[in-house]
């Protein structure tokens, strides 16, 4: 079924996902113009299926294929059959919006942009937030629950006038339909303790699109950064990430295509669930001192505003041409009152005391199987028994927590150790080339590592063992 009532629980984590749903929609310097804002809608892009098999997109459960007609979400709940889960879709709609120009026989024709009174409207690709709910207690799911997505098409049309109030031309905002569908089932999990995996499967169900469309017209039947948050009532969802050992198996046992689930709400809950095409940790949240979106969640907030100060009065004029949502940062930034600005220079979450000496980085980590003595000039350290130093060969096993979250495409590869580094609280860590990385030597040679901790590793055999 279909709900539009409001969910707290959901709404609370919407901050997160709105920055999912708008990431990368218009990229700095915000303008048309702009390369980056030429090729657009990056991340969680569902497109017909018809289109999907004409571009091999049809098994697009390989990783690294960007767009898809499905995605699936598989996450692990503890819930009674009386319980209520909740699952919200949400997606960017796409809006091509058209500057007409008006014609002598009183008729209107597109151009590329519109001058009149002082404003300038471009023909560009805005977008418009969709969310649809479906809700059903754990007893039906194990049924099997699904709902069918109905958008449908729209144009809305802005006219245009002088300074006598004549009509000299509109912009035309036009929508085409969209049909998906959200398909969600739980099954029992082979555990000690109740557990059930939720499975949620996404799929853009347009029948309309013709196969050999362009890219840019199959964007039209598309959603776009689609993802799905999930509430339960009277339970909790488990982290897939950190998963309690005895439910570990099923955490592994668990298929996500194209999404990454994680635990979202607030620290220390568990009743909310987001899941992104975007790789994230368990809890993410928005910096507090960010005073707004860019669009760009991966970029530095005080960057990101300090170089839109630094922009022409021309290309702010293009950049509010583009889009309204461009226009809205260069205002906020250029409103933006210096104690605000002062604050996005940083800030401190924790503090602890710097411990130094021999057993620092140990005790830090809590690692039984790594011996981090020696002087920092050493340029080794001791792992598993085995001296770890320059050239040194290693198998990585990064950490599911607490590491870049992109490491763990480096599970079980192997690499080269190019230098050994101690940190100013006296840990050490490996910086690492790859071994099949075709840029390694490149890498080497201008100092772009990548870092791991010792137990993050496993020595290869051939290396010296500790005597």
């Amino acid at each position: 079924m279909r709900t539009d009532c409001p969910s707290p629980r959901l709404d609370g984590a919407e901050a997160v996902a709105d920055a999912i749903l708008y990431e990368g929609y218009l990229l700095y310097p915000y303008r048309r113009s702009s390369p980056k804002n030429r090729v657009r809608w990056q991340f969680g892009v569902l497109v017909p299926p018809a289109w999907a098999a004409a571009h091999g997109l049809v098994d697009s459960g390989v990783a690294g294929s960007a767009e898809s007609p499905w995605q699936q979400t598989a996450c692990l709940v503890e819930a009674p059959d009386a319980a209520s889960v909740r699952i919200r879709l949400r997606f960017l709609h796409l809006q091509r919006k058209v500057a007409e120009r008006r014609t002598a026989d009183g008729g209107y024709r597109p151009v590329d942009r519109i001058e009149v009174g002082g404003r300038t409207e471009l023909s560009f690709d805005e977008a418009v937030p969709r969310e649809f709910d479906l809700e059903a207690s754990v007893s039906d799911l194990r049924q099997g629950r699904r709902l069918d997505v109905r958008v449908p098409g729209g144009e809305d049309v802005e006219p245009l006038v002088d300074g006598r109030g004549e009509p000299v031309g509109r912009v035309v905002r036009r929508r085409w339909p969209l049909s998906a569908s959200v398909t969600a089932s739980a099954v029992p999990c082979e555990t000690p303790f109740r557990l059930l995996r939720l499975e949620i499967r996404v799929e853009n169900t347009d029948r309309t699109t013709a196969p050999d469309s362009p890219r840019d017209e199959a964007l039209r039947c598309c959603l776009l950064a689609a993802h799905t948050l999930a509430a339960v009532s009277r339970g909790r969802f488990l982290s897939l990430l950190d998963p309690p050992e005895w439910a570990a198996h099923a955490a592994r046992e668990c298929r996500n295509v194209h999404t990454f689930p994680v635990l979202a709400g607030e620290p220390g809950t568990a009743d909310v669930l987001l899941s992104s095409p975007i790789i994230l940790y368990d809890h993410p949240r928005i910096a507090p001192e960010s005073p707004g979106d860019l669009h760009d969640a991966t970029e530095i907030d005080e960057i990101l505003s300090l170089r839109t100060l630094t922009l022409s009065d021309a290309e702010k004029r293009e950049a509010r041409a583009t889009d309204p949502r461009a226009a809205a940062i260069l205002d906020r930034v250029d409103t933006m009152p210096p104690e605000v600005l002062e604050r996005l220079h940083g800030a401190i979450r924790s503090l602890e005391p710097v411990r130094r000496g021999g057993d620092a980085g140990t005790a830090r980590e809590g690692t039984a199987d790594t011996d981090a003595e020696g002087e920092p000039d050493t340029g080794t350290v001791l792992v598993g028994g085995t001296v770890l130093a320059r050239g040194s060969r290693v198998r990585l096993r990064p950490r599911r927590r607490g590491t870049d979250a992109h490491d763990m495409f480096l599970e079980g590869r192997t690499g080269r150790v190019e230098q050994v580094l101690l940190d100013v609280d006296g840990t050490r860590f490996l910086a690492v080339t790859v071994d099949d990385d075709p840029g390694a030597e490149l890498h080497r040679w201008y100092g772009r590592l990548r870092h791991f901790r010792p137990d993050e590793v496993e020595p290869l055999p051939g290396e010296v063992a500790a005597p």
